[in-house]
This record gives structure tokens, sequence and C-alpha cells, in this order.
């Protein structure tokens, strides 16, 4: 598939009109991406949903430690690493960089260096240890049911709550932080430097903790630690840099994303 650049201003009758990353036979308006930040937590919902459907197709055929480790690459693989690029992004800046210019800098470089390659194999490696601590089925059950979908629902349930509410809390955060991303290099200023509606804000909570509903009351309690976790990310952001980037919003996904797994499993041993 064909993908073209931005053409700033109006094309000349005889320059084509080109877009950025959309293909060239799609409807596109630059406004659509204004209204793209409530939508945010419904793409949780795509990509854990299908990182689920991995593991259970795995998990059937081959073990439940394949099922996950299959799950979380499906998961990188559908997102093309785009918040994993942005915290290793992230790990490189804050760990390399003791001014607000250097931090800058060094996110803008493309290469991963030793902070940002320790942070993955750390993230990747806690997802995966968290998800194994779930069992795999439901503890009323004296045993497995045929439908596997209920045998798992907890481990779904983990899934698509994480990655639904990881992405609700970059929306938050855009909500009362500033970008300090120059605007002449961010591909991604347009769409994470507008603050929603009340209307819209409402619709992306909506959206992000809907997977909740369908568990017990206690699993909502993971959202205090997920929030408290956000809200400590900004304020280290704000301290040093000002505000936050692109790749400051992928480094909260990916650690809340986290914070979801470690508090369903605590909540899943302790009450």
């Amino acid at each position: 598939m064909y993908f073209t650049r931005i053409n700033v201003g109006r094309p000349s009758a005889n320059e084509p009109v080109v877009r950025s990353g959309v293909p060239q036979n799609i409807g596109h308006d630059p406004e659509y991406l204004n209204k793209a930040p409530k939508y945010f937590p419904l793409i949780g919902w795509i990509v854990g949903g299908f990182s689920a459907l991995i593991f259970l197709v795995f998990s059937r055929f081959i073990s439940s430690d394949i099922g996950i480790l299959a799950s979380i690459i499906a998961g990188i693989l559908l997102t093309g690493a785009f918040h994993e690029d942005g915290f290793a992004d992230v790990c490189d800046g804050f760990g390399g960089g003791w001014t607000k210019e250097k931090i800058l800098l060094i996110m803008k470089d493309s290469r991963v260096g030793a902070f940002g390659v320790i942070g993955l194999i750390i993230i990747l490696a806690g997802k995966f240890l968290l998800l194994r601590e779930l069992p795999s089925f439901t503890p009323e059950l004296n045993g497995p049911s045929r439908l596997i979908f209920y045998n798992y629902r907890y481990f779904i349930g983990a899934v698509i709550a994480a990655h639904s509410l990881s992405r609700l809390m970059p929306v938050i955060a855009m909500q009362w932080a500033e970008n300090v991303t120059d605007p002449e290099h961010s591909k991604s200023k347009p769409v994470t430097s507008r603050r929603l509606s009340i209307g819209e804000l409402i619709l992306a909570i909506l959206l992000g903790t809907l997977p909740l509903a369908f568990f017990p009351w206690s699993f909502w309690l993971v959202i205090i630690p997920v929030g408290y976790v956000t809200f400590e990310m900004v304020r280290y952001f704000k301290k040093w840099i000002g505000g936050y980037t692109g790749d400051c919003l992928g480094a909260i996904q990916q650690v809340t994303e986290l914070t979801v797994y470690l508090g369903w499993v605590i909540v899943w041993r302790y009450t």
C-alpha cells in the first residue's frame, strides 16, 4: 500500500493532493485528527481484544505461556510498536539528559540507547510475568468448562481493560499539561495538543472504563493506582521539560498498562 506525505497549503493545479499515512483511496480531512483522542480507549478495545484472541488460540494448541507471549507480540505488531517506541525514547531521554534541551534532543534521535533497551526488557518482562499469574480458569469452577471464553474471562478482561484504561490516561494527561514538542518537527502534535470538550472527555472516560463493568466491583480499584501513576509521571515530565511530548504519552500508556495488570492480579488474589 502506497503512502505519501502532507503538502502544506493549497496544491497547484498540476500537483496531486497527498496525505500523511492515509491510503490515497480513502477520504481524509485534517480535522479528523482533532476528533481522534476521544476514541483512543476504543482503540484499546480493538488491540486488547485481538491480543486476547491470539492468546486463546495459542494456549489452546500449544501452552498458556506461549499464548501470553504471542498475545504481547500481536499487540506490538498491530500497533507498530508505537507506544513501546515512545517509552524507549523517554527512557533514553530522561536517563541520559540533564536539561530540557538535552532530553528533547535525545528523544528525537531515532536510535535506541542502553536506557531504552533496558526499559523495554523490563516493561515486556513485567507484562509477561504478571499475566502469567492469572489462573487459567475462574475460581468458582471446579474445572474448566467447554466454553474457552468463559474459562479465561478474567484474563481476557485484564487484557482489554489494560489496553483501554492505559489509552485513556494519555488523554487525561493532555487535559492538564502542555505539549512542549516543536510544532515544526512533530508528527503527533496536531493530535496530542488538543484539549477535549466536557462531552468528549466523558465519552473517552466511558470507553476507557467500560471493560470493568463486566467484572466484580473490586476490579474497579485498579483505577486508583493507574490514576496515581499517571499523575506522578505527568508531574515528573512537567518538572524536567515543562510538559509532555508524544513519546511521554506513549510511556504513560506502557507504564499504566503494566499497572493495570499488577492491580488486576492483586485484586484477584486478595478480594
